[in-house]
């Protein structure tokens, strides 16, 4: 190894470099985007922090009076775990591959044997060599993403909980159906894209939404002010981040911390996803940026939520009339 550090000093190292960072969603979404300042040329982590405000965000929408009017708080908690579970295991796997290469950057040489010690797929093993020889950016995104929808895959989308309690049950199902669910990615110019999540429990589905959301931030005409808005806005997991910069009626929702406590995580054994379902030639296929799909998908996400605000007013007032 180099200079006398062995291969235990640096696994010590990242374990706990990993474990002080996967806290919550406001330290993972911070933990990314500084990790993309410093390494602009791993894009994976500017999407990943915007992914991962989104998931604060759906977080804290829990909060909101028309999600604790319609539904249950065993519903509401379910929902809550499934993001913070995805967030969490995402991060567990990733973060280490960002601080090898780290590692590898600072004494020059690959060191990228080192994730084995991780669970990490042998799929990104390889791609993060063949990153280190060819730096192909585009491709090393596009591999992130791969991997790391198919390492929740297993442990979240069909783990027997989540599949039951949260992807069969209705809520779930109704929101999915009528498209309740996006990745926004705002400005603080008014400006708004997004792209529909939808059926996110296809795996393909998924990976194909990732591309799309890059292709939006990575646009010249979008990435800086996208950038500025990161750089300038705390993270506190309330939409009220962005939603201040809008022309929008709606209540402010609780910031993350004020709402829940910090979960553990029982780690699993993990399987390598690689070994076990390889890989789908389609999903390296590229996704181009839409202006009007991915202007529209925003603007419909805010009319439904305005559906969502307006059914829980007149069934209030209805209920209202009932007990007078």
């Amino acid at each position: 190894m180099h200079q006398n550090i062995s291969k235990q000093d640096y696994i010590h190292y990242i374990i706990m470099k990993t474990k002080s960072h996967n806290v919550d969603n406001i330290t993972r979404t911070k933990a990314y985007q500084n990790f993309y300042m410093e390494n602009p040329e791993i894009q994976w982590t500017l999407v990943a922090s915007l992914v991962s405000r989104n998931a604060g965000w759906n977080m804290t929408d829990l909060s909101l009076k028309p999600y604790k009017k319609l539904l249950h708080h065993d519903v509401r908690n379910r929902f809550f775990m499934t993001y913070e579970r995805a967030n969490w295991l995402i991060f567990s796997d990733a973060y280490p591959q960002l601080l090898v290469y780290k590692l590898s950057k600072k004494v020059n040489t690959p060191l990228f044997f080192l994730l084995k010690n991780f669970h990490v797929s042998s799929f990104i093993i390889n791609e993060w060599y063949k990153f280190w020889h060819n730096h192909d950016k585009q491709r090393l995104l596009v591999a992130l993403i791969i991997n790391e929808q198919n390492v929740i895959q297993s442990p979240v989308i069909k783990q027997p909980y989540f599949k039951y309690q949260v992807f069969f049950k209705l809520p779930y199902l109704l929101q999915d159906l009528l498209l309740m669910n996006a990745i926004v990615l705002p400005t603080k110019n008014q400006t708004v894209y997004g792209a529909f999540v939808h059926d996110f429990t296809n795996l393909t589905n998924r990976i194909t939404l990732g591309k799309r959301v890059s292709a939006i931030i990575f646009n010249p005409r979008i990435y800086q002010n996208v950038l500025d808005f990161l750089l300038t806005i705390e993270h506190t997991g309330s939409r009220w981040d962005y939603e201040k910069f809008l022309d929008l009626s709606f209540p402010k929702s609780t910031i993350l911390r004020l709402m829940y406590p910090v979960v553990t995580h029982q780690d699993i054994v993990r399987n390598d996803w690689y070994k076990w379902g390889g890989i789908k030639s389609k999903w390296f296929k590229e996704v181009s940026y839409n202006n009007n799909t991915d202007r529209d998908a925003v603007i419909s996400f805010y009319k439904k939520r305005s559906m969502l605000f307006s059914y829980y007013h007149l069934k209030n007032s209805l209920t209202a009339k009932k007990d007078l």
